[in-house]
């Protein structure tokens, strides 16, 4: 046995631990994410069902959720650990398009997972604005229709925001679709999951990823109309795209069919940050 054996095989076991170190703070910061993405839709879907019995006056998104936050006993360190959640988030989407994650992925779930980390990025810079105070009086109907102003006034702004309205439609169907098909049971460990446990899991995840999949659709037809009309004020965020469902025929209850829905998502992503396989 000679020493520049001893030495190689001493700095594998290091390089070893070190990927293994770090293969366990990224598991911790996936979950961490998946608990911060539950609390926010939890509380977006609770607020809807609100709206949907005609008790309550609060936005029902992103920002409602986190003035729901601040409004509890130590509302800003709660604030401030969902910054971190989605942080956490970010960093672990963006591992996974990096390929640090996992077997080997094709470059379409790479790409698709660098974009999430890119939305779980401004996520997590928006919800630090909030927590800081710096971005409490706009709401989120407002920066829609905002963004929407500013890009119809570039070259080929309609094309723009038509193609982004056509991208959530895409994006709405795809993630129902998807969730009909049960496509989210491939990234759980069914091993630990079985039994009533499982059974529950899967409604979560059907009938969550559903409701989810129609507010995505429902805002990109929004986004779309804005840009065949050419008329910024047509664009909706979460909380008007949700109240719409109310002026259907269906009326409130379909609104409280998607907040349902929107709350169950919230539970899945709980049970997502137990079971999935990070």
């Amino acid at each position: 046995m000679t020493l520049s054996w001893v030495h190689a095989r001493g700095r594998s076991r290091k390089a070893a631990a070190r990927r293994s170190a770090e293969n366990e703070s990224l598991t911790a910061a996936g979950r961490a994410g998946f608990v911060a993405r539950g609390v926010v839709y939890v509380l977006i879907g609770a607020l809807a069902l609100q709206i949907a019995f005609g008790g309550s006056g609060e936005q029902a998104d992103r920002q409602g959720a986190l003035a729901q936050v601040a409004e509890q006993p130590f509302g800003g360190v709660m604030l401030w650990a969902l910054v971190v959640g989605f942080g956490c988030m970010a960093l672990w989407r963006g591992s996974r398009a990096l390929g640090r994650r996992g077997p080997r992925r094709k470059s379409a779930s790479r790409a698709l997972d660098g974009g999430r980390a890119v939305f779980y990025a401004f996520v997590c810079w928006a919800t630090a604005t909030y927590a800081a105070g710096e971005s409490r009086g706009s709401s989120g109907d407002e920066q829609s229709q905002g963004w929407t102003a500013t890009t119809l006034e570039l070259p080929y702004g309609r094309q723009l925001v038509g193609a982004a309205g056509c991208v959530l439609i895409g994006v709405g169907v795809v993630l129902a679709v998807r969730a009909m098909m049960r496509r989210f049971l491939r990234q759980l460990d069914m091993r630990s999951l079985r039994g009533r446990a499982r059974q529950v899991v899967t409604v979560l995840g059907v009938t969550g990823g559903v409701a989810r999949g129609a507010v995505f659709a429902a805002a990109g037809v929004f986004i779309l109309t804005a840009a065949r009309q050419a008329d910024p004020d047509e664009a909706k965020g979460v909380d008007a795209t949700l109240r719409s469902f109310s002026h259907t025929p269906a009326g409130p209850w379909l609104l409280a069919a998607v907040a349902a829905g929107l709350v169950l998502f919230g539970v899945f992503s709980f049970a997502s940050a137990r079971w999935r396989r990070l």
